[in-house]
Formats: structure tokens, sequence, C-alpha cells
């Protein structure tokens, strides 16, 4: 299945309340999660390439098996206090419009099934990520436990002008 039938497959799903998977993973105090279907592998922080003249959260450039592939550290992007690299950090890399893109996160915690049920729409509020890359906030409910995943559109966000990563670094 090509990424453009899966695109336009998932509205479907999403309107007959069929379950979909999400990649979380943690930035500062906050989980995340994204669509799994843009997730390509995730990868163990290595010293990327610094290119000239880039935005402060472009790290560089990293060769992955002849792909030049610009990781973006999502904690920098997120103006996040103390950003420290460890053996938790890891590399998620994406593949965003028909083009490979990395992004640096403080760990990976798993994929998670959602029913439509268990996403609630995000709330409107100023905060480092633009409120219309939040797509909802997910409920995963452990026994007792309750904890909340901000549901991100990570395509939409990596190929926001902003970013400028769809003509500076990849054209």
């Amino acid at each position: 299945m090509t990424s453009d039938q899966r695109s336009t497959l998932q509205p479907t799903l999403a309107a007959t309340g069929a379950p979909r998977e999400y990649l979380s993973f943690k930035l500062g105090h906050e989980e995340y999660g994204i669509d799994i279907l843009k997730v390509q592998e995730i990868r163990g922080y290595e010293q990327p390439t610094r290119i000239a003249n880039a935005p402060h959260f472009i790290k560089g450039v990293v060769n992955l098996r002849g792909v030049i592939v610009p990781i973006v550290d999502m904690r920098l992007r997120f103006d996040l206090p103390d950003v420290k690299y460890d053996a938790f950090t890891v590399v998620i890399i994406l593949n965003i419009a028909h083009r490979t893109v990395g992004m640096v996160v403080d760990s990976v915690s798993d994929v998670l099934e959602l029913p439509a049920g268990q996403i609630k729409p995000a709330p409107e509020f100023n905060g480092a990520i633009d409120a219309s890359y939040i797509t909802g906030l997910g409920t995963i409910k452990h026994g007792d436990d309750e904890r909340m995943l901000i549901l991100m559109d990570i395509e939409q966000m990596m190929t926001s002008a902003d970013m400028g990563l769809m003509d500076a670094v990849l054209h």
C-alpha cells in the first residue's frame, strides 16, 4: 500500500472508529504520540554533521544507508530547558511527504492502539507546540493509572514553513 493510499484510507478509518496505532515518546515531562505509519525506524542518537545557517533546532544531517537525513531536535524545537543527550535519547526516522527526516526525542515508550473513543479533541491553548499540529489527546489506562498522550500530526508539523525542512535542507 502506498502512502497516498494510506492517507486516503486514514480519514475513513477514523470516521468508522477503527483503532489507530501510535508510537509514544517523551519530550521533557510530556508524552506524545505520532501515527506509526509515518515511522520508518528508531535509532540511537549519533552526532549529526552540522549545516551552516540551519535553524538552531536542526542538529544537522546523517547519512542513512546512502540517504542524507536532516535531524530535528524536538526538545530544541519546543524550547525545552536542559536538553541532555544520554543512553535513552533516540532518533525516530520518519517518512514525511516522500522524504526522510529524523527527530531527536528523550525516549520512546511503546506502540499503542487507540480506539476513537479514547481520543478527545485538543483544547485551544498557547504553548510550545502550535495547536494546529495537535490532533487530539489520547487516554491510556493501566489498571487504576491513567496517562495522557498528546497526539501530533507530525507530517503537518515537519512540512510547515517554519521548520524549513522541505525546501532548504532537502532540495
